[in-house]
């Protein structure tokens, strides 16, 4: 019973379909729009802080609470956050995130609060963090996914994400092989393209290919059908 919304980026026009949905979801979950935000990172300034939430003003949406994983907070501090009608999880750097969330255990406080129906937005890196393993993310600084090993992350869905396949043309090819030795699949979005969880159902926004087992397809109804 979780209710995600995974992006490859909020930066270009065609997310406007994944907003649109995130905001369905919002609605049929009987929740407000008012949102939580949670930084891969220090951020001196809050700049991506305030570039979120100018982006979520556009829908109708308040980016209002700051979480720094960095910083000591109260039972209130928690409580604002949680109270949320939604918890965004930033991109940025996927491996030093998800060490920050394990050290503060948000990592527990988060995965709970999302199987409970809560609903977790995440783009690029905070995304990944919502699968069962970071693995795919060493591909962005040169590394093969199959040689990652304990990364485990909130384990929310039981594929794998990848964002920003058109960003290089061998990334591909890198998630086919590594597709040979993982069991699970692995759903790789180009920006604009993204993945929307309610409760027990899967949807793809966009043309994001499903990799398994060495070989690569358009994601079908079926195939997420199965994986539930």
């Amino acid at each position: 019973m979780v209710n995600l919304a995974l992006y490859s980026d909020q930066v270009i026009p065609e997310n406007s379909k994944i907003d649109v949905r995130l905001l369905k979801m919002l609605a049929d979950e009987g929740r407000g729009r008012r949102i939580g935000y949670i930084p891969s990172g220090p951020e001196v300034g809050r700049r991506f802080f305030q570039e979120r939430k100018a982006y979520y003003a556009r829908i109708g949406v308040q980016l209002s609470v700051f979480f720094d994983l960095d910083q000591p907070h109260s039972h209130e501090d928690v409580e604002a956050l949680l109270s949320c009608d939604a918890i965004h999880l930033s991109g940025g750097h996927t491996g030093a995130f998800l060490k920050r969330m394990k050290r503060s255990s948000t990592i527990h406080m988060l995965h709970d609060w999302a199987a409970e129906g809560g609903v977790l937005i995440g783009t690029s890196a905070g995304a990944i963090l919502m699968t069962p393993t970071i693995a795919t993310d060493a591909l962005f600084s040169g590394g093969r996914p199959e040689d990652v090993r304990g990364a485990t992350a909130l384990s929310l869905v039981p594929f794998e994400f990848f964002p920003h396949l058109q960003a290089m043309p061998t990334y591909l090819a890198d998630l086919l092989r590594y597709s040979a030795s993982t069991s699970r699949p692995i759903i790789a979005c180009a920006d604009g393209e993204g993945v929307i969880v309610t409760r027990d159902k899967i949807e793809c926004i966009g043309e994001p290919l499903w990799i398994r087992n060495g070989s690569v397809s358009q994601v079908s109804e079926r195939a997420l059908a199965d994986v539930i």
